[in-house]
Formats: C-alpha cells, sequence, structure tokens
C-alpha cells in the first residue's frame, strides 16, 4: 500500500518520560467480523512502521473481528438482567451495563452467579460511599462490555461490542509477528487508556499516558490504530 494512501491524520507530538513521541492515527475501512486482526495490522501499518515504534488497537475493533458485536435483534434479556441493569449507577462517561443487552452480555459472559455476587457486594459497599467492586468481582469482560446506541460508527449502533477475547494473547501474537511492541486499548474521552492487553515488551505505563487525551476520537473517524513513535 502506497504511503499517500494510508490517510495519517493529525500528527502531533506529546512529551512523555522525559521523551518526545509522535502520535500517529491511522485510518482504516470499517472493521467487521470479516476481517482478521493479523490482516488488518499488516495492511495499514507495513509500510509506515518502523524500529521503535508501539502499535496500539481499539479493543472495539479486535472484538469486531471476532464476531464479538452482537445486534440487539440476537440478544433476549434474561429476568435478571431486566432487574439488574436499573441499579446500574450513571455514569458520565457512558452506559456500559445501565442496559438490559449489554447486561445480559454480561451474565453470558460471567455467568450469574458472578453477577450477582458483584451487584450484591457493590451494593453493600455504596453503604460505606465506596464504588467500584461491581466490576472488580464481575471482572474485565464484563467492564469493557460497550451498550448498544454509544458506538461512533453507525453501523454498530444498535449492536453490544463485547470485550474482545484473550486480548493479552493476541496482542502477544501480533507483536511476535511484526517485532515491535503491540497493546490493545481502551480509550475514551472522560476516563482515558486503559491497557487490556499487551505484550510482555509493551511500556503499559507509557502507553496509557500517551493516549489519555484519546487522539483516535469517539465519533466515527476511522483510526483504530495508534501508533507511538519516538520523535
Amino acid at each position: 500500500m502506497a504511503l499517500e494512501n494510508l490517510k495519517m491524520i493529525d500528527n502531533k507530538l506529546i512529551a512523555c518520560n522525559g521523551k518526545i513521541f509522535k502520535i500517529v492515527p491511522v485510518k482504516t475501512h470499517i472493521i467487521s467480523n470479516k476481517d482478521n486482526i493479523d490482516d488488518v495490522i499488516e495492511k495499514y501499518t507495513v509500510s509506515i512502521r518502523r524500529l521503535g515504534d508501539i502499535i496500539t488497537i481499539s479493543e472495539s475493533v479486535v472484538a469486531m473481528t471476532q464476531g464479538r458485536a452482537v445486534p440487539t435483534s440476537q440478544i433476549k434479556p434474561r429476568l435478571l438482567a431486566k432487574i439488574l441493569w436499573r441499579f446500574v449507577r450513571k455514569v458520565p462517561y457512558g452506559i456500559g451495563l445501565r442496559n438490559p443487552y449489554s447486561m445480559e452480555c454480561a451474565i453470558r459472559e460471567t455467568g450469574s452467579t458472578r453477577i450477582l455476587l458483584a451487584a450484591m457486594v457493590s451494593a453493600i459497599m455504596k453503604l460505606f460511599k465506596r464504588r467500584g467492586d461491581f466490576y472488580k468481582i464481575a471482572g474485565k469482560q464484563a467492564a469493557m462490555i460497550d451498550a448498544p446506541h454509544t458506538a461512533g460508527l453507525k453501523e454498530y449502533y444498535e449492536c453490544v461490542i463485547m470485550g474482545p477475547k484473550e486480548p493479552e494473547i493476541v496482542a502477544q501474537k501480533l507483536a511476535d509477528k511484526i517485532k515491535l511492541p503491540v497493546a490493545i486499548v481502551d480509550v475514551n474521552d472522560i476516563t482515558g487508556c486503559w491497557v487490556v492487553g499487551a505484550s510482555k515488551d509493551a511500556d503499559i505505563k507509557l502507553i496509557e499516558k500517551a493516549l489519555d487525551d484519546n487522539p483516535a476520537g469517539q465519533g466515527d473517524a476511522c483510526t483504530p490504530i495508534i501508533i507511538i513513535r519516538p520523535a
């Protein structure tokens, strides 16, 4: 692929850990379950990646290639999901499990027993004004679920997007293939960057700091790959 066709946009410099890095968003097509994440990374980075780069990928896009964007038409919330979602706290950074469809997917992922335990402990801890226990117990997969009507792409607006399966393994396999550090990230405008899976050679603290202001954007920019490059 020719360099001029990669549609790299809004390159910028950041200072991190006493060093200067360039943030390079890379535009892609709309990814689906027909794509293979290895092929996507190869197609869009092969002619521009270089020694010293860190390749980061949106966790939602990895999940999409795994077929984990599920239309609400294919989800039938059980009674437990219809009850529990109403008790999920409203937060400014997203809906999460405050929706019967996303709650149903969380139950499928982690099991009803674990979700019930998380809900009960969370309710008790709220009496002591402590928050965050629900997701600590429910686990990473529950925390990564995106509710319907929150995706920036209209193609996924009616979908629950679950977290990617085995993100650490996916990241390591990609890193082994391209010989560069790879991280799978969950980034938004409010809470910043969370590395959900990374290769062994990835500097997680650097990545989370570098992507804290969400350079990929929250809408339909189609820049799920961000390269962090020493300037």
